[in-house]
């Protein structure tokens, strides 16, 4: 271990080189991951918080094309497993000069999810603003949304992003606006209701509607996987990248150290020694590189998180499983990253490495 905090400080520029290349490749893997993981969190948190059972249009791949009849609540209600069938719109728009702002037209009996912290719920043609848009609009006791002005009834704040930075309305004035009866609808049940029976007989009111667990829904939902699966494939090239340059970097220092390595070879040191004190050094930097990105993108997950033209729609956390996971990561490239300059250093002729010529 000397010996390799010895030779990181005599070739400082590679070294820099190297923890810059650890740095902005683990902070990519940190920031994708962790913002990835936040959206899927945030949605799934919304949905999760109020319904065992979520009815959408059948064989459709986003809530926001679904289109079920509102109707159909009071088939639901008949069921002797039921205490609650709400109606959910889900919806975006522009807003002044927000780009984009997530509109929940909803039933009154959604109205207390949302923590109210000043005015009341929504009347017909009055929305209630979700704190983190409310603080963005210039003006504050109306908005326009598809070409109606909505007078602002109140202001909720939810620690769920996409709430936060949304607006609700009356389920009858969103469905006016974006011409559909219900994106989805949420069914609580008894407790001990066997959840999967149920939804297989809400299933046999409409062939044109599917009911799920609220659990299944989540862990099978498409655009769950379709984000899960391009932050992977994005992290992995991230991955790949970094373990390029961490070889061609390493490469040519040890090129620049042949004539050190030849002496050692000479001396009888043995090939082990010289490719362990190698990689000790690519590991030694590993770590260095990955503290200093948990701390970049720490700081980089707050100010997104706290910049209010985001209105809190990109979120992320860092967690102990995504830092653990990031860590042997990082581990693993400096290990793949040093083996083969390591193993290519240590099988040439020391003579040959003492003469100066090209390993």
């Amino acid at each position: 271990m000397p010996h390799a905090i010895k030779a990181i400080k005599a070739n400082r520029l590679k070294t820099s080189l190297i923890i810059l290349s650890l740095v902005f490749s683990i902070t990519s893997i940190f920031l994708i991951t962790s913002i990835s993981n936040g959206v899927i969190s945030m949605y799934s948190s919304m949905l999760k918080s109020d319904g065992d059972i979520i009815i959408t249009q059948k064989n459709i791949s986003d809530t926001f094309f679904s289109n079920v009849d509102i109707k159909l609540i009071e088939k639901i209600k008949t069921l002797d497993e039921v205490t609650k069938a709400s109606a959910l719109i889900v919806a975006a728009s522009m807003v002044e000069e927000l780009p984009i702002v997530a509109i929940y037209g909803v039933t009154k009996n959604r109205f207390e999810n949302y923590n109210l912290i000043k005015g009341a719920y929504p009347k017909e043609n009055e929305v209630l603003l979700g704190k983190s848009i409310y603080e963005n609009l210039d003006k504050k006791d109306e908005i326009k949304l598809s070409n109606k002005v909505f007078k602002v009834a109140g202001v909720f704040e939810s620690s769920i992003g996409f709430e936060n930075g949304g607006a609700v309305l009356n389920i009858n004035d969103a469905s006016k606006i974006f011409n559909k009866s219900a994106s989805m609808i949420m069914v609580n049940c008894k407790i001990d209701t066997d959840i999967e029976k149920l939804a297989l007989k809400i299933n046999l009111f409409d062939k044109e509607i599917e009911a799920k667990s609220t659990r299944n829904f989540v862990d099978n939902y498409n655009q769950f996987k379709i984000i899960k699966t391009s932050s992977n494939v994005i992290s992995f090239i991230s991955f790949c990248m970094e373990l390029l340059t961490i070889t061609s970097i390493l490469s040519i220092t040890i090129n620049q150290r042949k004539s050190e390595f030849g002496i050692k070879r000479a001396i009888g040191i043995s090939m082990k020694k010289i490719i362990f004190q190698i990689v000790n050094e690519a590991l030694i930097l590993g770590v260095l590189g990955f503290f200093m990105a948990l701390i970049l993108s720490n700081l980089a997950l707050f100010l997104i998180k706290n910049n209010s033209f985001l209105q809190g729609y990109v979120n992320g956390e860092i967690s102990l499983e995504i830092t653990i996971f990031i860590f042997f990561t990082t581990l693993t490239i400096s290990i793949l990253g040093s083996i083969f300059p390591a193993l290519n250093a240590s099988k040439t002729d020391p003579i040959v490495l003492i003469q100066g010529d090209k390993i």
